[in-house]
């Protein structure tokens, strides 16, 4: 039952998504939480995606749409909260959708704890599977001193990787006068973490955080999207100086309170080795670098996931010939293999004659958990490789990337 009538504006930034779009706004006006305002912004979308939004601003008057020249995700969302008029605040990405209680749910969890900032989990959709996750702190109300142990674990928990509260704003629902400022100050060239350049201040702006287990909003995970190339080394590199620089700015202004700045630093990081597989090829007075270190050069590897990380990894090895890739695992081998990538299932492994398995995520947590998997099936740990960011691997890959020309 739906409780109090604020207005929550929804902010839907849009971009060549037609074949998506028009799911998200069903999921929006079906919304079980009725006084809406669902502001689309159509970020000079060259495909349908402009008359979709008309046509839907004709059918229902809670819908408001903002024509705009292509300018980003992060233009995108200042022009959609600049014009929005709600209490309260969300985001959805318009190629994902929300379950229809979505918004009441958490309307309900930030009015009833009078929180500033409503943080929920997310389903994956893949095909025809959903997988729920959910932040790693607990759901609860967050205030006083319990409020500065979430800022001291909100982007890096201690473990490297595991952020406290996840970056994304679209499964969050803020009081206006939170975002405002995190918002409409992010640089407009940053394309790389433009989520957590917004959530971490505005985090930092709360005076009390509700988190719960809520995982009505659905990320789809595009058959289109599980390929992933990067770009350039230096490109990418510029795009991510962009995001390091802000968020340092940011932390250096409050005086680097609960150690935000190594909390960044850690989020920068798993970025690096995320989006270019962990290696970075030499130069004449750089050796090559990875965070599995030396003693994989010639040997014969099995890559342990086909995400964003595994990919890279695969894409860099079979460029530069370094090591002989002999294997590629996954949990969920089959739908990689919809995607035509060559993904075997992890029991494989068993089949293989291999030097080394690197288990390709940054989660150290995670991590811990597949190498006690591949210990049961019998490997040995001493074949099992896990990411190495100890003091000088964290200084040598921030700095190349930091200070790549």
């Amino acid at each position: 039952m739906q409780t109090g009538n604020s207005l929550i504006s929804v902010i839907v930034p849009i971009y060549k998504i037609d074949k998506y779009i028009g799911i998200c706004i069903e999921s929006l006006i079906n919304q079980t939480y009725k006084n809406l305002e669902i502001i689309l912004v159509d970020d000079g979308s060259p495909d349908r995606c402009p008359e979709i939004c008309d046509l839907y601003a004709k059918k229902d008057n809670r819908i408001k749409v903002i024509h705009k020249e292509n300018g980003g995700l992060v233009s995108a969302r200042k022009a959609g909260l600049l014009a929005s008029s709600g209490e309260y605040v969300g985001y959805v990405d318009g190629d994902d959708w929300v379950g229809a209680g979505f918004y009441e749910a958490l309307y309900t969890s930030i009015v009833t704890s009078d929180a500033d900032i409503a943080c929920a989990g997310q389903s994956r959709d893949l095909f025809e599977r959903s997988v729920h996750f959910t932040n790693s702190l607990p759901s609860g109300i967050y205030e006083g001193a319990k409020l500065e142990e979430l800022y001291r674990n909100m982007i890096s928990n201690g473990e490297f990787y595991r952020p406290g509260v996840t970056t994304y704003v679209w499964n969050k629902l803020f009081k206006r006068e939170v975002l405002m400022e995190a918002q409409l100050n992010v640089d407009d060239r940053i394309s790389i973490g433009e989520d957590g350049a917004v959530t971490y201040p505005a985090l930092l702006a709360a005076k009390k955080v509700c988190i719960t287990d809520n995982c009505a909003y659905h990320y789809r995970q595009r058959e289109d999207s599980m390929l992933k190339k990067s770009e350039s080394f230096a490109n990418e590199a510029k795009k991510l100086k962009y995001l390091y620089d802000y968020l340092i700015d940011f932390a250096e202004k409050h005086n680097n309170e609960y150690d935000i700045i190594k909390q960044i630093t850690d989020y920068v990081l798993s970025i690096c080795i995320i989006r270019s597989g962990g290696i970075l090829d030499g130069t004449e007075t750089e050796s090559e670098f990875t965070p599995y270190g030396s003693k994989i050069d010639g040997k014969k590897l099995v890559i342990y996931s086909a995400g964003t990380f595994g990919q890279q990894l695969m894409n860099r090895f079979l460029e530069n010939s370094r090591c002989d890739v002999v294997g590629w695992v996954d949990d969920d081998y089959w739908e990689y293999r919809r995607c035509c990538m060559d993904v075997d299932s992890v029991e494989s492994i068993t089949k293989l004659e291999y030097d080394y398995v690197l288990i390709a995520t940054v989660d150290r947590i995670l991590a811990k958990n597949i190498s006690n998997r591949l210990l049961d099936y019998g490997l040995s740990k001493e074949k099992i490789l896990i990411v190495s960011c100890d003091e000088a691997i964290r200084e040598e890959l921030l700095g190349r990337y930091l200070n790549c020309k």
